[in-house]
């Protein structure tokens, strides 16, 4: 019977704790949560609000790089300042390059910068680039048309379907169609070959 009781006490106790922390700390973490995200926005926001700014949706912009190899660059969202009337930020960027060997490249990013006088675009979050045979996975793809080069970086992943590469930047050159691969450090770069 003691046995039962005391069994019993220490479910309710559970119990009541439970329902204390659901009640009432709970929320206060969220609070706190909330608050965070808070400051983190209005931070954001002051950075803009100092700038003078102009907002954008569904933005689209078409031209020719090295005159004869089309281009088109998309957006959901983006916002130019006046400051900086030749940078485009944006958000779910989209790049689709259309290549002299009638290759399609796609890039895709959370966000991004595109230089409307140097064509110049900087992808951030979550890069994905394919040419529907080979794909690219990383946090960074600087794509420079002044110089005809992309360099990827943090976190590169490339599959291809010779193979398999995991490093930390790859350097590709446009003209020689030449990869430099490399790690930050002096570790091995990864890479798996298939027949």
């Amino acid at each position: 019977m003691k046995k039962q009781r005391r069994t019993q006490l220490v479910l309710i106790s559970i119990g009541l704790l439970l329902i204390l922390l659901t009640y009432f700390y709970y929320p206060y973490m969220n609070k706190d949560k909330l608050l965070e995200n808070q400051f983190v926005r209005e931070d954001s926001e002051k950075i803009l609000d100092d700038d003078n700014f102009t907002t954008f949706e569904n933005v689209a912009y078409e031209g020719l790089y090295n005159l004869n190899k089309p281009f088109l660059i998309k957006s959901r969202e983006a916002y130019i300042l006046d400051k900086e009337p030749n940078i485009v930020y944006m958000t779910d960027m989209h790049v689709i390059l259309h290549l002299k060997d009638e290759r399609t490249v796609n890039i895709i990013s959370n966000k991004g910068k595109y230089n409307k006088v140097t064509n110049d675009c900087f992808f951030e979050e979550n890069v994905r680039a394919t040419d529907e045979k080979t794909i690219i996975f990383a946090e960074n793809l600087d794509l420079l048309a002044t110089e005809n080069f992309v360099k990827i970086y943090n976190n590169v992943k490339l599959n291809d379907p010779t193979g398999f590469l995991q490093a930390d930047t790859i350097d590709y050159d446009f003209e020689t169609k030449n990869f430099k691969v490399s790690m930050f450090d002096d570790k091995a770069v990864k890479v798996k070959v298939t027949k």
